[in-house]
Order: structure tokens, then sequence, then C-alpha cells
């Protein structure tokens, strides 16, 4: 089996997108934002500890590598509310909590005389930054879905403007299939990563959660370093159902789907089968897109194809308070810091004789390959000296090809574990995506409230959603089946 390893490091700071491995924590996480009098919102200030001076530092690589000439990706994190939205409190919302937690989110990125990046703090005015879209009013949630999903396939294409700070956020005060609203936040990833914003909403509270602890060893540094490379330098994925390989994806229309699963149904198979979350999780992908590929139109589906599987590679096991993160000694915390690894997509043999765990099995096997392999370091220390010697851009070209090489993109993180609300708007669930990365699939899945929501961004007109769903949701009946038939 192939597979191969790609690091993203910050050098001034750091922070999460995927979860190597998954514990089960039992910690219940409750966060609330409330906004109220100009006291009230002082007094989150002060727990924030923000203080309020001249701002200025140098732009991170990482940063440089996602805003550059050939790469511009962004997260969107969508919030599901179980009662209509009012949002009249908004701007005092981020006025008073938002921009306090982090000074990338007033500032811009400005380039010296001397050619060199640095965030630059400026005035913000927030009404640039608050959309609140109107649809035709007195449809069906059946309608809205519709509306919601080309207004989020709209604002994924667009791009951030640079003369103000990297970020946006839409209110849909419309009601859907699975909320009586949305609020959908728009950051530019050289804002920060999946941990960093979760670290940051969790610290309006100061309640934090374990998340894993990355290890890693030297076995098979080398040939994964090798193949690393010439994954990322020559070796494409084979044009397929999953794979267009058109010039210019990351510019074409996409669609963003989402599919629920219940955390208990993935754990009973996780101790049935003793492998972790993220190997069920992976294993359940992989089979289902290779049913995905099986039914299209040509049967072939087993062209070559890997998935980009994201990795957090913190050495911390909690997320950190904004406080912390901004001690002048403190670990990095904020910022970008994560390893790509190339992980095959096992083949789909017959499915009279299929065995639906094999898929779980291969993928627990080849992710933990990758997690002891140093070739995460080797990586990093070859996309520094690209940076050193031949410029950011390069090294910006380098993670770029690294992206569109391979079929499809897998990130996860893990989410509260009890109700949360913002403004006293209840979550009712919530999903995140990253847009902007030249590839036609990229799946993310994050957990809240005993749920795992699954989301999918497509290349529109390309990847049919509904299918792969449906293949997704068939490949995980059948092995959970598979688990629940194991004495």
């Amino acid at each position: 089996m192939d597979e191969n390893v790609c690091s993203i490091d910050d050098d001034e700071t750091s922070i999460t997108i995927g979860q190597a491995k998954p514990k089960e924590d039992r910690t219940s996480t409750q966060v609330i934002f409330v906004v109220g009098g100009e006291a009230q919102n002082r007094n989150m200030v002060n727990e924030l500890n923000v203080e309020d001076v001249e701002y200025s530092e140098p732009v991170s690589p990482t940063a440089q590598y996602f805003n550059s000439s050939v790469l511009s990706v962004c997260i969107l994190a969508v919030l599901d509310t179980e009662i209509p939205i009012d949002d009249s409190p908004a701007l005092g919302l981020l006025k008073d909590v938002f921009l306090p937690i982090s000074p990338r989110f007033s500032s811009l990125m400005v380039e010296d005389e001397n050619g060199l990046k640095h965030w630059k703090k400026v005035e913000v005015k927030l009404e640039d930054h608050v959309s609140i879209p109107n649809f035709p009013s007195g449809l069906s949630p059946q309608s809205y879905d519709n509306h919601l999903s080309n207004y989020l396939s709209k604002i994924a294409m667009e791009q951030l403007p640079h003369n103000r700070p990297l970020w946006n956020i839409h209110i849909i005060k419309y009601p859907t299939s699975n909320a009586t609203g949305n609020i959908i936040f728009k950051l530019h990833h050289s804002l920060g990563d999946g941990y960093s914003l979760m670290a940051a909403l969790l610290s309006c509270n100061s309640i934090f959660r374990n998340i894993p602890k990355v290890l890693r060893s030297a076995f098979n540094s080398v040939s994964d370093f090798g193949w690393s490379l010439m994954k990322s330098s020559y070796v494409e994925d084979d044009i397929s159902l999953i794979r267009s390989g058109n010039p210019g994806v990351e510019f074409k229309p996409v669609v963003i789907s989402t599919m629920t699963f219940s955390l208990d149904d993935i754990k009973q198979i996780k101790t049935k089968l003793r492998v972790t979350i993220n190997d069920v999780i992976t294993g359940i992908i992989f089979f289902g897109t290779r049913l995905y590929m099986q039914e299209g139109r040509n049967k072939s589906n087993n062209e070559h194809s890997t998935a980009l599987v994201l990795l957090n590679t913190r050495a911390i096991r909690e997320y950190k308070s904004v406080k912390e993160m901004h001690k002048p000694c403190a670990e990095k915390v904020w910022g970008n810091q994560f390893a790509f690894l190339h992980i095959s997509i096992p083949e789909l043999t017959s499915l009279e004789s299929l065995n639906p765990l094999d898929f779980v099995w291969k993928a627990h096997k080849l992710i933990q390959r990758q997690r002891n392999s140093g070739a995460v370091f080797l990586t990093a220390r070859l996309l520094e000296w690209f940076k050193k010697f031949k410029g950011p851009e390069a090294a910006a070209k380098y993670i770029h090809s690294t992206i569109k090489n391979s079929s499809m993109g897998l990130s996860n993180m893990i989410g509260p574990v009890e109700r949360m609300a913002l403004a006293n708007h209840p979550i009712k669930s919530l999903y995140f995506m990253v847009v902007g990365e030249p590839k036609s699939l990229s799946i993310t899945m994050i957990s809240y409230m005993g749920k795992l929501r699954v989301a999918f961004k497509t290349e529109k007109d390309f990847i049919d959603p509904e299918k792969l769903k449906s293949s997704i949701q068939n490949a995980f009946e059948k092995i959970l089946k598979a688990a629940q038939d194991i004495a």
C-alpha cells in the first residue's frame, strides 16, 4: 500500500484541524455566550485577558502558504440553531467577545518595504463583516435547504477582501430541515485552524476538553518521506469518479451537504474491533467511497486513489484558554500545526467475498504506520528549506501539489459533549468545511452531543453528493452489522 506524510507547522504559532487519535472523554462541556450590558461585556473581555495595545507580529510561514498566489484556503463553520435568530446583539457580540479572542481578527496581512509580511492591527468596521441574506418568504424547509446549499456554495467560492480582516459572518434567518436558523463563520485559514477556533469558543466560558496527544517515532521514516516527496511533486492519483483532475478545480462551484451518525454506534464498532474511533470513521468513508465508485458509469472502482488525512501534531492534551494562548511564554497553540498523511484507499474486491471490517482494519494499519513515522518531521524541514531558499511561494506551490495530487481530504475535530448556545441561541448541531483547496472531494467530521456530523464538499455536476452519502450510509450499516455479529 502507498502511504505518506506531509507536515505543516507554524514557526510563531500553532493549532489543529484533524485529531490524530481521539480518546473517549466523559467531561461535560457547555459553552454559553451571553451579550448583555456594557459592564457584562467588559467583564467577559477582562476574562479573555486581551490588552488594548499596539499590535504587530510577523506572519507565520504556514499563514503565508495558505494566503499566497497559488492558495487561498478558508474554513466555513456552520451552527444550526434551535430557535429563530435575533440578530440585534450581533454587533455587540462581535465587538466585545469575538474581536478580543485574537488580535488577528482585527488585523490585516501587510507587506513591508523589505517584502516581509506581518499582521497589522486596524480599526474594524463590523458592518462590513456581517451578511444577512434575503431568501423568498413562505417556503417549505426543504426549499430553504436548497437555498442554504446554494448560499454555502456561493460564499465558499468568494474570496475574502484583503483590505479588511480576513473573516465574515453570515446569519441565515430561515428554517431548514435541520435547523430554525444558521450562523456561518467564514475565516481565512491564515488566522488559525480548527483547534484554535474551538479553543477560542470554549475559552469564553473557561471550559476545556482533553484532546489526544500525538506521538511519533522514526519507524518507516525514510520510505514514507520519499513517497511523500514523490506524491507531492510527480505522482498523481488516477482520474476517477471522485477526482476530476480539472485544472483550477478550486475555483469551480461546489456543493456542501451533511449526514449524521450516532457516536454510540461508532463506539460499538470501535470496541468490537479494538481500534480507534478515527479508524472506524476512516474505514466507513473508504468503504463507502469505493461502493460509490463501483456504482459509477464505468463500473470501475479500483483506480489508484489516496486520501489526504489531516493530523493534529500538538503534544498537548487539552484545549488552552485564550488567556493562556496569549501569555508571552505560552506553548504554541494558536495558528496552524498539522500534518498531511497520504493514505491509500483500499481496493474493493468482490462484494460476495468481501468482509466489510477489512476496510476498518486496513485503515487502522495504515494510519498507525503513518502516525509512527518521522516523515512528518522530515517534510516539515523540506518546507522550511523551500521557504528559506526559494521563498514562501515555492512552499505554497508544494502544498498545492500535495493537495491536488490526492483524491479526497479527510479531517475531524472533537466538539463539545453538552449543548452550547451562542448569544442565548441554543445550538442544535454544527459542522465545518475547508474551502479553496484544489480537490473535487473533501470530507470533515465533528462530534457534538453524542452525534458525529459528517460534511461533504463535492465538485458540482461532477460528484453526486446524494449517491455518495447513500453509499457511505450503506457502508456504515454493513460494517455495524458485521461488528455486531462478532461473538
